[in-house]
């Protein structure tokens, strides 16, 4: 790995963007390249399955869960190639440091989630990996109330707006989220 230097792509947006599917089509492609591809997930997000990347849409794509970024360099194996990394605001702040020296160090790290949360402020360490990326793609869902393109996250807890002091990460899907674009994101105080 020595003298290569890889490249940092990340993949972001809003719930059902499509930001796993994008992720799974590249580590297919990579796969058809013949490349070495090892994909991460944070342990906390066992919506579809537990060693699985799994798109809203049911793509998915082999993956080893983690409790923290550490993990992810401890079982880095040395002839990997490629490295996918989904729902990457969920990892601790280390994984700017694992991320970066997988880079430096010759690999191509593709890294999806989301950017904002569902107040629609910087979400984990996603904003720093976007500032660190070669490739940045956001991608946009529908908003459910105009039909627009949805940049926003809307949590709802029976049906209504979250309130802005609810905890940030409560991990679930269309029963607890849908897309919104800014004008219909609503966070009431």
């Amino acid at each position: 790995m020595e003298g290569k230097t890889g490249i940092l792509e990340v993949i972001t947006g809003s719930m059902f963007c499509g930001k796993s599917d994008e992720l799974i089509r590249r580590l297919r492609r990579a796969r058809i390249a013949q490349k070495k591809i090892q994909v991460f997930k944070p342990a906390i997000d066992d919506r579809y399955a537990e060693a699985k990347v799994v798109s809203h849409a049911g793509n998915e794509f082999d993956a080893v869960a983690i409790e923290k970024a550490a993990d992810i360099r401890s079982q880095l194996q040395p002839d990997t190639t490629v490295v996918g990394i989904d729902e990457a605001q969920f990892i601790d702040d280390e994984i700017v440091a694992v991320v970066k020296y997988m880079a430096d160090n010759g690999i191509r790290v593709i890294v999806a989630g989301l950017d904002t949360d569902f107040r629609g402020e910087p979400f984990g360490s996603m904003p720093t990996l976007t500032a660190q990326a070669e490739r940045v793609d956001k991608l946009h869902a529908i908003c459910m109330v105009c039909g627009g393109d949805a940049s926003r996250t809307q949590r709802l807890v029976n049906n209504s707006p979250a309130n802005y002091n609810d905890p940030i990460v409560i991990v679930g899907a269309s029963e607890m989220y849908e897309a919104r674009c800014r004008a219909h994101h609503e966070v009431p105080n």
